[in-house]
């Protein structure tokens, strides 16, 4: 059976990179006892993959990993298990078994939501709470991109599904976060402070993805974005 683990990261753990989280749930799974299925050949290992990988510096309120068993209890059993497992910074949230032909959890993020704070003593000048509307409202949202080969102006604003300001100053931004037009948020930030002819001050932002989604629509016109968990349920096995 394959199931869908969903996952917190913060606090210090945010400086850890991706190969080193996963390296961490191998151990991790290995160490809480369940019965992970793993590869064949020469260097069997364990069969999971990892939604989409998170910046370092980054927090996250929504991460995904997808992992196959070979037997399982039940779902608050395994949650309990990984989490006594787990290190100060890393909690299971989520466990939820897939159905079957559900795409990896790599290949089925389309969109992911973000949270962004300024750090205090570098926030813009300008009150960018002001300037989101003037700025969404443009023909095109433009940024130079560096390739190996050339340089290249992309196009973000149709991948920019929402962006807004919070109660509490913070911004919100929902956006693309597919393999053909992942876009970073903080390239939305600077974008929208060169407009307005202010750069972003290095390592400014303190950035936490709350959540990333499939979309389950075939109408790219009309996407239906939910939680990468939402086509999965809770499970009882017997082991």
């Amino acid at each position: 059976m394959k199931v869908r683990v969903k996952f917190k990261k913060h606090g210090a753990i945010r400086f850890i990179g991706h190969l080193d989280v996963m390296r961490f749930f191998q151990k991790c799974i290995r160490r809480a006892g369940l019965d992970i299925a793993y590869s064949g050949g020469y260097s069997p290992h364990q069969i999971m993959s990892f939604a989409h990988p998170l910046g370092v510096g980054m927090e996250s309120n929504g991460e995904y990993m997808d992992i196959e068993l070979n037997s399982a209890t039940t779902s608050e059993d395994m949650l309990k298990r990984l989490n006594a497992a787990s290190v100060d910074g890393i909690e299971i949230i989520g466990i939820k078994e897939l159905p079957e032909g559900a795409g990896n959890a790599m290949a089925s993020v389309a969109a992911a939501s973000y949270t962004v704070r300024f750090r205090e003593g570098k926030e813009p000048k300008i009150n960018i709470a002001e300037k989101i509307n003037d700025c969404m409202s443009q023909r095109q949202i433009l940024i130079t991109k560096e390739t190996k080969k050339n340089t290249l102006e992309v196009d973000l604003k149709p991948g920019i599904y929402e962006f807004k300001a919070n109660e509490d100053g913070s911004l919100y931004l929902f956006v693309d976060a597919s393999s053909g037009g992942n876009i970073k948020p903080i390239a939305v930030i600077e974008a929208l402070l060169n407009k307005y002819g202010e750069t972003l001050q290095e390592n400014a932002c303190l950035i936490t993805r709350e959540e990333t989604y499939l979309n389950l629509s075939k109408d790219e016109a009309k996407p239906e974005f939910v939680p990468l968990d939402a086509i999965g349920k809770d499970f009882v096995h017997e082991s």
